[in-house]
């Protein structure tokens, strides 16, 4: 009986061990299949695990398709796995999931020897790369003890599902795009770009095993931040490689011996090339996504939908044009701090009011006011000096030091600043932006449309090409007399004592009262509203003055309004952008030259041989006495009161650029009209950036090439040197007025208030 009973027992104890595996079987079926219905939380569907709604970082390449920029939340972007090195996937799979294409999401036995590895202490991931990358995909949130075997168990859901609907090249490259690397950059094309400046089809065997290594730990294995220890983890990733047979033994021993060495190009906001053109080419692209709609209807967004920006940004005029600026305002800088009134200090007494409000408009001078402290407990505060870091002229563009922050101020507002750019007249191409002279310190564009400052005498060939297009002879003369106008009578700004003077010497001399003579004659709403005509979108005052260049005008604009004179009379505006790419590749945005015709061909080659003038006996000789220049070359200086800005745009056959120099604040200015005006301060940033656009054969700006005469044009702008001999001298180097500045270059006359 009792032997009955207890085989009774047993077969109830089996039965019930049956029930319980069986429920639990049918339960934990039950349990995914209600979790991968989303009733016990969120699951992603299939087409959100193959399309993962990752903050995508947007591109801008130049014409050569060099990447020199991103604009993003998450530095992140993705590649195809035709574009991953082979040795990115052996590093990978040796490190990560060696059985990767033997078990479909989940590695039995990497799971069942997870009791073994807690039992020992042992750390060890079973996770199989399907599993990291639905984590990755949907990060854990409010996890703990209870919650992770729940969150464990939807993650193997979400792998099985990846497996399924996915190959394994698709699951691989999938994992690449949405990993995190070192210093906050996502995904591996961004990290090969980034620590080896290479495309990830390039990547070597000893660059993918650090690449793969920094997955470990992207902060503890930085290779850049702690060299040490991603060398020791690129090691036993090249260890785990020859283990798996993806390379030998022997060459796991050479490339450990190997230093890490990096090519690290991390694209920031301030630094690497051309930083205001890409500031410019990001505000461009967001003005246009807010009229282009993606496929669901909703607009794209610059920072997060993965574009490709494709610039007309050409590289080798862009280091020529950075080069330029620096090597000439280094130079000018060290002149401008030498005179006096900079020297001892004084220029600040002078301008005390202007330098007070300097004072109260920065920022630790508001923070501190909002936290109720009084104008003089304020200001003695930011007399202590204090560490800091500052701009500064040397191979960093910084120095550290200890000033107060008032000194401060005035160290930083001593800066003269610089704007240049340089285009294809014909097509609007804009091939070098330079907008200031250090983007760390300097954030104000002083190319962008926006930046508006007054052009002096940059704005007479325009006034002198109206008056020629309605019928003035560059073969006749004009009076350099005061001008009668309704609302200024006698209005002298300077040249009378040339009298009658030749159309072309006017100009290459720059006379105020010969532009107050022409815009006489033709009108002064007329040149206004041809000045708009020439695509300057500026506000113009309609005073007599508007002929001497009092409007404040973009660099940007009248580079545009040059256009016409190189190009036989097309004016083209300037273009930056030549279309945008959703992250699939598929165009959404085109851009073509804005091209319209202001003025014929004839009228355009007059222009061109008086502004020869300029540069051949005028205000912009030095092109040819101290740089040596032989070539084709037409442009104008300008000045502005008191040498307040200077300028010179000039133009080749096949290039147009231009050059601003002065202060932000326009107080500070150059007491020398010799050191400061257009033909000193402005003009040598164009003939640097020249020579070397010229010495590059490859950019194919030749020398040789000369300005084209149109049909049965009337050549009667000749001029004979001996006649002008009564007002200077002419010889070898150009025409030397009697009454010049330095070098026996002509001033540049001012009388525009």
């Amino acid at each position: 009986m009792p032997k009955e009973k207890n085989q009774y027992r047993t077969k109830r104890r089996v039965k019930l061990l049956w029930r319980v595996f069986f429920i639990g079987v049918v339960a934990c079926n039950l349990l995914i299949i209600a979790m991968n219905m989303g009733w016990l939380g969120y699951m992603p569907s299939m087409k959100e695990l193959e399309n993962p709604d990752s903050a995508l970082s947007s591109d801008v390449y130049a014409s050569d398709g060099t990447l020199i920029g991103r604009y993003y939340v998450t530095d992140r972007s993705t590649c195809k796995y035709r574009d991953i090195s082979p040795n990115i996937i052996n590093a990978l799979l040796a490190t990560e999931d060696s059985r990767f294409y033997e078990h479909s999401g989940i590695d039995p036995i990497a799971t069942v020897a997870i009791p073994f590895y807690i039992i020992t202490g042992k750390k060890r991931g079973s996770s199989t790369i399907t599993q990291q990358l639905a984590k990755n995909l949907f990060p854990r949130e409010h996890q703990n003890a209870i919650t992770l075997p729940f969150l464990k168990l939807k993650e193997w859901v979400m792998a099985v599902k990846l497996e399924r609907n996915l190959t394994k090249n698709e699951i691989i490259t999938l994992y690449l795009n949405t990993v995190p690397f070192s210093d906050n950059v996502y995904g591996i094309r961004n990290a090969s770009l980034t620590f080896y400046n290479v495309t990830p089809d390039k990547v070597t065997v000893e660059q993918a095993a650090v690449l793969i290594g920094m997955l470990k730990g992207n902060t503890i294995y930085n290779p850049r931040r702690n060299p040490k220890l991603a060398t020791d983890r690129r090691n036993v990733v090249l260890d785990q490689m020859a283990k798996y047979d993806y390379i030998t033994q022997e060459q796991s021993d050479q490339f450990s011996k190997l230093p890490i060495v990096l090519d690290y190009h991390k694209l920031d906001y301030h630094e690497g090339t051309a930083p205001y053109f890409r500031q410019v080419v990001e505000q461009e692209v967001k003005r246009v996504c807010k009229e282009l709609k993606k496929p669901d209807g909703t607009n794209y967004n610059i920072y997060k939908d993965g574009l490709r920006i494709y610039t007309t940004l050409n590289m080798h005029m862009q280091r020529y044009a950075e080069q330029a600026v620096e090597q000439h305002m280094q130079d000018i800088q060290k002149v401008f701090d030498a005179q006096p009134y900079n020297k001892n200090g004084s220029a600040w007494v002078k301008f005390k009011d202007f330098f007070d409000q300097s004072v109260k408009d920065c920022e630790r001078y508001r923070l501190l006011k909002e936290q109720d402290m009084k104008h003089e407990d304020i200001i003695r505060e930011l007399s202590k000096p204090v560490e800091m870091r500052v701009f500064a002229w040397n191979d960093k563009h910084y120095k550290d030091t200890v000033m107060s922050p008032i000194d401060s101020i005035k160290y930083m507002k001593m800066f003269l600043q610089a704007g240049f750019m340089a285009m294809d007249p014909f097509t609007g191409e804009v091939k070098a932006w330079v907008g200031g002279i250090d983007h760390t310190y300097f954030q104000y564009d002083h190319v962008n449309i926006n930046t508006k400052r007054q052009v002096g005498s940059t704005i007479k060939p325009l006034l002198y090409c109206l008056a020629v297009d309605n019928g003035f002879s560059p073969c006749g003369t004009v009076s350099t007399m005061p001008q009668d106008f309704p609302t200024k009578k006698g209005y002298d700004a300077g040249g009378s004592k040339y009298g009658q003077l030749p159309m072309k010497m006017a100009l290459a001399l720059s006379i105020n009262n010969a532009a107050l003579y022409l815009i006489k004659q033709v009108g002064i709403n007329s040149f206004a509203d041809f000045i708009h005509k020439c695509g300057i979108t500026s506000k113009i005052d309609k005073v007599p003055a508007l002929a001497l260049g009092v409007p404040d005008i973009s660099l940007y604009e009248m580079l545009g309004a040059y256009t016409m004179f190189p190009s036989g009379g097309m004016n083209v505006q300037p273009m930056f952008i030549t279309r945008i790419e959703d992250k699939n590749g598929t165009l959404i945005k085109n851009y073509v030259p804005a091209q319209k015709e202001i003025i014929n061909a004839k009228t355009a080659f007059k222009m061109v041989k008086l502004m020869r003038g300029v540069v051949d006996m005028g205000t912009a000789k030095r092109l040819r006495y101290r740089y040596g220049f032989k070539e084709d070359i037409a442009g104008k200086t300008g000045t502005t009161n008191s040498q307040a800005d200077a300028w010179f745009i000039g133009y080749t056959p096949q290039i147009i650029a231009g050059a601003w120099v002065g202060h932000d604040d326009r107080y500070l200015r150059f007491n020398s009209e010799a050191l400061g005006q257009g033909a000193a301060a402005a003009l040598p940033i164009w003939a640097l950036f020249m020579q070397k656009v010229y010495a590059d054969k490859s950019l194919d700006v030749r020398t040789d090439v000369t300005f084209k005469e149109p049909d049965n044009f009337d050549d009667c702008d000749s001029y004979d040197p001996t006649s002008l001999q009564r007002m200077g001298t002419y010889n070898s180097s150009g025409y030397v007025p009697a009454d010049s500045g330095t070098n026996g270059e002509p001033k540049e006359e001012w009388n525009g208030d």
